[in-house]
Parts: C-alpha cells; structure tokens; sequence
C-alpha cells in the first residue's frame, strides 16, 4: 500500500510538471514574444531614427542635422525629452519613450513628415516661452521686441537657422539658464509671440537686448544702441 501511494504521488509530480511545460510553452512564451520589445538607440539607424530626430528637432531638445543616425547629439536630445516627460532617463527610445513622442514605428514611412502646422505651433509655443521668461511684466511691445530679437538671430547666418536652436543656443538667454522658460505662461507672451512671428519688430532689428540692472557682461555694453523700451536696451 506505501509502494502504491508513493508511486501515485510521481505520478501525479509528473502530470503536474507537464502540465505547467505546456501552459509556458503554448500560452505564456507566446504573449511575452509578442510584446513589443523594439527600441532604438547608440548606434540606431532608419526612418524611425529620423523621426525621433525630427520631433525632438522640432520640440527644442535636438539641434542638429536629421540624418536617421543614433548618435551622441541623438543619445543626448533623448535623455532631455526623458527627464522633462517624467520617464525614465536611460537615452533608449524604447516603448514608454517612442509612445511619448507620439511614434508608432510600424508606420513610420520615408515620407513621413511633421506637418507645418505643427511646426509653427511649436515656434508660437517656443517663443512665447522665451518671451514669458525674459521679459514678464515689460510694456507688451517690449515682449514682442524680445520675440522680434529671437526671429533675427534665426535670420542671420551668425546664429542658428531655427526657433528652437536660437533659443537654446549655450548661454544666449537668461530664461534658459534660471529655469524661468518653464514659469507659468501668460497670455500676453502668447500674442507677443504671435505677434513678432507675424513680422512686427518693434526692436528696430536687433540681434542683442539687455537690462542694464542685471547685466553682468560688460561686452553687451559695447553694442549700438537701437532703442530703449522698458528696462531692455536693444541693440545691433
């Protein structure tokens, strides 16, 4: 009776061992293969690379060339977007990250582009963030100047070609620097923006603007002078 009761309870191990081999082998290894586990990063490359690029490009966080190549700028342009977005900041661009950026790599195609509109919206939103930081509570023409400064930099072959790339340029702006891009956005900085991109340029084009109460440069001081609104000195 001990040898039969002991051979019942192998019996029943070995049923209970091939039943869990089947539910991994023909339910569970399955659902987990078909998990989309695709990420992009160092060393990447392909239209979805140059997506990435391109949405990064156009939000602020990227500022060079959109050449479908995961390099160190990309790595970098990455992490940023991570660390604002509250996700994890590893510099892969993998399901939570690319889901962020509103890209499905399945149907990314060559073609695919931001939309103009798109764009513009982001310059509008951009700028009146500069504008908010730098220059909150100066007479609204003052705010639009500070916009116009920005949009004839991005004209002039001494500064980067873009909203974005102006804006972010290492050291250009107080606002970057201080964190005060990121303060609660007013509504007048929206129009000031709209404004300046619609062409008003009460700065009388310039590519340099200054408060001489905080200005801690004694280069800016050796600019001309174009004009004077509010505590800003405007300057070529």
């Amino acid at each position: 009776m001990t040898e039969n009761l002991k051979f019942k309870r192998i019996g029943v191990l070995i049923m209970s061992v091939m039943v869990t081999y089947i539910v991994l082998t023909e339910c569970v290894y399955p659902y987990f293969n078909s998990i989309n586990t695709v990420s992009y990063q160092y060393g990447s490359k392909g239209e979805v690379v140059k997506e990435i690029q391109r949405r990064l490009k156009n939000w602020g966080y990227y500022f060079n060339g959109v050449d479908g190549i995961y390099g160190y700028n990309t790595f970098l342009a990455v992490k940023g977007f991570q660390r604002k977005n509250g996700l994890s900041v590893d510099g892969i661009a993998g399901d939570r990250t690319l889901a962020a950026l509103g890209i499905n790599p399945n149907s990314v195609s060559p073609t695919s582009k931001p939309s103009s509109s798109a764009s513009n919206s982001q310059d509008v939103l951009l700028l009146a963030r500069l504008i908010n930081g730098e220059a909150r509570g100066e007479p609204y023409e003052g705010q639009v100047a500070v916009g116009a400064v920005v949009l004839n930099r991005v004209r002039n072959s001494k500064f980067p070609s873009s909203v974005a790339g102006v804006i972010y340029q290492p050291g250009a702006f107080t606002a970057i620097v201080d964190g005060q891009i990121h303060a609660n956005l007013e509504e007048n900085s929206i129009r000031a923006a709209k404004d300046a991109l619609n062409g008003w340029d009460p700065s009388g084009g310039a590519i340099y603007y200054f408060n001489p109460a905080t200005a801690t440069s004694s280069w800016i001081w050796s600019r001309p002078l174009i004009k004077i609104i509010g505590k800003h000195r405007f300057c070529r």
